[in-house]
């Protein structure tokens, strides 16, 4: 039964399916909305199997919410990943109902919420997929909806009206800061910022500039409170003894817009941003060169705060594609759930995680062959993982990735025969990420129909190339090699069987001991 206990781990979804048909009829009565639980807690009556298996959606369901919770606290954990089209609020049940603008947004809100716990007024809440597909609130929520049409107006460059610029304020300087650092004699990174400000609350976004001749940034907070508390605590400090002096006041934006992760810019929500062109990642060594300036700086006063990275761990991290160490708060192993039974083997699963970190151990549970546990190098690595592959489909069905309670995949007793479900892959040659700041770090992509091929041999030929991934199961559309025809960029028709072909064919022979190598791409051909 190892492992069994995970499938309720993670964002838990569907406990909201007894909502009141209400929600979609306008001129119902707001009083008969019952979501089947009584302030905040779980239905008892719910079966693991019902929550795991609740569908995305871009309405999601929020629980446990402390008491006077307004509504812009609950639409300020929803702006960091997108725009958000409605909202209600069930004040006396401590609930509320957030619609996005997109499903995207949704899933990427709730895959980043179920590794760090979201907090309203230092309370930790909940968020889960809600089974409704759009929220239809009536004319008694005037308040909500002045709100929302506030912070849209000041998200699009607009002008709010007179009856909710009070609210638009309040939404616009309560989860961004505006940071100028004076006296600057030492370099002032990203990551030192985002590890100073951190000891308060999720850093969830930050844009470095300069202006004036004068360092500054713009950091996102997750909620107004954690905003409102390092202003308070940070404002006027020292970063390093006598110098590099954090000027801090509210911003008049509402969310960031980051459409790159590099040295000046990151989306800690968003680690599948591309760098951008000329825009190079964070030297690993930057940050290092001014950990131990001296003990009685504002670093020395926050306990771990620059503790060493390792050198691939720092390149990952600068890249922005996964949490500095010592911030994940989780271990290095993962549930995976809704897997096929009839087709997932443990060297499946190890090929496919392992284009996000390099996968120690994979255990399909011998009572839920559905489920398995697979155990990443590190946290970091884990969370990318998780972050890219939940939600994607493998063999037919979507599989659903969350963090395990684990901290370990343990190995079957000797002489005890588990029909092969346990394999321990430590030593595998095949791991992309083993060598200190591989460059491998860098070309980290979400499943994509277009697969990167390298270490292709030279007599091999397109023809070869489309014959071999159409017989993987699929159809290629697209064919492009690179001018020295070591590197192909092929295109599938969907995404799924763009990874089935990478599970079949990443270290496919193709002769004299050619390997070839297959990695998903951001590119389109």
């Amino acid at each position: 039964m190892d492992g069994i206990g995970d499938v309720a781990v993670g964002v838990k979804r569907g406990s909201d399916e007894l909502l009141s048909s209400s929600l979609y009829n306008s001129s119902s009565d707001m009083s008969s909305i019952n979501d089947g639980t009584s302030n905040g807690s779980d239905s008892k009556k719910l079966r693991v199997e019902d929550r795991m298996e609740a569908a995305p959606s871009r309405v999601l369901h929020i629980r446990k919410l402390p008491n006077e919770t307004t509504e812009t606290e609950v639409i300020a954990l929803g702006l960091p990943f997108g725009k958000v089209t409605n909202i209600l609020t069930l004040k006396g049940k401590n609930q509320a109902f957030l619609e996005l603008g997109t499903e995207e947004a949704a899933i990427t809100m709730v895959n980043y919420y179920s590794t760090v716990t979201p907090h309203v007024r230092n309370v930790p809440v909940f968020i889960q997929y809600s089974n409704h597909k759009e929220l239809k609130t009536d004319s008694g929520n005037q308040r909500a909806q002045a709100v929302l049409q506030a912070v849209s107006a000041v998200q699009g460059g607009g002008t709010p009206t007179s009856v909710s610029t009070d609210l638009a304020l309040t939404a616009a300087t309560s989860p961004v800061l505006r940071i100028i650092i004076d006296n600057m004699f030492y370099p002032v990174t990203l990551d030192v910022l985002q590890q100073i400000f951190s000891k308060f609350g999720t850093v969830m976004k930050i844009i470095t500039f300069t202006k004036n001749n004068q360092f500054q940034a713009l950091l996102q907070f997750n909620d107004p409170s954690t905003a409102q508390q390092a202003k308070i605590a940070l404002d006027g400090q020292n970063i390093y003894n006598s110098c590099c002096t954090l000027r801090i006041d509210y911003s008049k934006l509402v969310n960031l817009n980051v459409k790159y992760n590099n040295d000046k810019s990151r989306d800690y929500t968003r680690p599948e941003l591309p760098a951008g062109d000329g825009q190079p990642a964070v030297d690993p060594n930057i940050a290092a060169a001014f950990q131990g300036k001296d003990s009685n700086s504002l670093l020395g006063k926050i306990p771990g705060a620059l503790s060493p990275l390792n050198a691939a761990a720092a390149a990952a991290a600068a890249a922005g594609r996964v949490a500095l160490s010592g911030h994940s708060g989780s271990s290095g192993v993962l549930l995976a759930s809704n897997l096929n039974e009839e087709m997932v083997t443990p060297q499946s699963l190890f090929t496919l995680f392992g284009v996000y970190g390099d996968c120690q151990r994979v255990k399909i549970l011998y009572n839920k062959k559905d489920s398995a546990l697979i155990q990443m190098a590190d946290a970091n690595q884990a969370q990318l993982a998780m972050s890219h592959l939940n939600g994607q489909k493998m063999y037919g069905k979507v599989i659903r990735v969350t963090l395990s309670k684990h901290t370990s995949v343990q190995l079957p007793r000797d002489g005890l025969d588990d029909q092969g479900l346990t394999k321990d892959f430590t030593n595998s040659p095949l791991h992309r990420f083993k060598k200190p700041g591989s460059k491998n770090f860098q070309n980290i992509f979400p499943p994509s129909t277009t697969l990167h091929l390298s270490n292709i041999p030279a007599d091999v030929t397109e023809e070869d190339l489309r014959l071999l991934f159409s017989n993987a199961g699929g159809t290629v559309n697209a064919f492009k090699f690179f001018q020295d025809h070591k590197m192909a960029l092929l295109q599938m028709s969907t995404v799924e069987e763009a990874i089935q072909g990478l599970i079949d064919l990443h270290n496919y022979n193709m002769g004299d001991n050619h390997h070839l190598r297959v990695s998903f791409s951001k590119s389109t051909i």
